[in-house]
């Protein structure tokens, strides 16, 4: 598997850690979006897309995401605590949707895009540069780090 292109899209900075969305094609054949870059304690990370987990009101079936206090549909309250806990004891909220299954896949992609991201925030500090307007990021956003 070879990253053919990575896209990047700033976040305005308004002082919460996400600093980017990117999209990664693989192999020119396969394209992962929502791909967040995220300022840690200990410099950038990447998160990988996820989902909100849900489930169904009790009283009308309504479904609501598993942090919902009420059902969205009848406003029933709901159970606290009815998300799984991962080993730490937390609850899972979200899942992911697409996702490397090893350590050294991980290495990779993060390398990949955390470069690209770097890339485009010193492109940004240029004159005359204008960030992406829209959420979509491969409509408009210049290819970056394509290799030939």
């Amino acid at each position: 598997m070879e990253i053919t292109e990575v896209r990047v899209r700033l976040v305005p900075d308004r002082g919460d850690r996400l600093k980017a969305f990117c999209s990664m094609t693989l192999d020119d054949e396969f394209v992962v979006r929502d791909i967040k870059v995220i300022e840690g304690e200990d410099g950038y990370f990447v998160a990988m897309p996820s989902r909100k987990m849900s489930d169904h009101c009790a009283r009308c079936r309504g479904k609501n995401h598993l942090g919902a206090r009420f059902c969205s549909d009848c406003g029933t309250a709901l159970p606290v605590n009815r998300a799984e806990k991962d080993p730490r004891g937390k609850a899972k909220l979200h899942a992911d949707i697409a996702h490397p299954i090893n350590t050294r896949c991980r290495k990779r992609i993060q390398d990949r895009l955390i470069l690209a991201f770097r890339e485009e925030l010193e492109r940004s500090k240029q004159p005359g540069y204008r960030p992406v307007e829209t959420d979509d990021v491969d409509d408009e956003v210049p290819d970056v780090t394509r290799q030939s």
